[in-house]
Parts: structure tokens; sequence; C-alpha cells
């Protein structure tokens, strides 16, 4: 499995951007999968995840701002991120919902700098 995620960039507060998760040798249609972020100097966390049958779910601190999708026929994830926050400057992957079977290889991300 290969997992590759695009769309980051360096963007001003209140600002918008798209992430897109493509992934190479597993369905993304028939498994829980998430968006993870990692800030420099901190440990990796869950920012949202969507279930197989398509229900979504937000940590708090993005809740009202992401919007977390997925196209099964392209085999893609999406994360959608408005009114976007200094504080979301991090290294964002995706890949598996953690305790949803054995993790994917972590791919290298895309990097989301916001500026104040």
């Amino acid at each position: 499995v290969q997992l590759q995620a695009s769309g980051g960039g360096l963007v001003q507060a209140g600002g918008s951007l798209r992430l897109d998760c493509v992934a190479s040798g597993a369905d993304l249609g028939i498994n829980t999968i998430a968006w993870y972020r990692q800030a420099p100097g901190k440990q990796r966390e869950l920012v949202a995840k969507i279930y197989s049958g398509g229900r979504t779910e937000y940590e708090d601190f993005v809740k009202g701002r992401f919007a977390i999708s997925r196209d099964n026929a392209k085999n893609t994830m999406y994360l959608q991120m408005n009114s976007l926050e200094p504080g979301d400057t991090a290294l964002y992957q995706c890949n598996r919902l953690i305790g949803w079977g054995p993790m994917w290889p972590w791919g290298r991300g895309t990097l989301v700098t916001v500026s104040s």
C-alpha cells in the first residue's frame, strides 16, 4: 500500500486548503480512514475520520472548520480546511483509523503552514 497526500502549502490565517490522499494497493472505500497531523515537536494526533459507511467525526479543535470526505471511484480521501489558524501548522498524513486494522505504511504527508 502506498499513500500519497498532497495539497499542502503556505496560507495566511483565515485561508483555506484542500488536502488529497490517494491510495495505491488499498480500497479506501471499504476502510475506516483518517487524517492525522504532527506539528513540530509534538506527537502525531488524529484530526478527522470517515467510516466505511460514510459517517464522519472530528476532533474538537477542527470541528466546524474542516470537512473530511471520500471519492470511492477515485480511491481518494479529502480534507477541506477552512478558517485555518497558525495552530493548524503541521505535517498532515492519511492512514487507516488506529485500531481498525493494521496501519498502512505512512506516506511522506503534506506540509501545511499557516502564517499569522
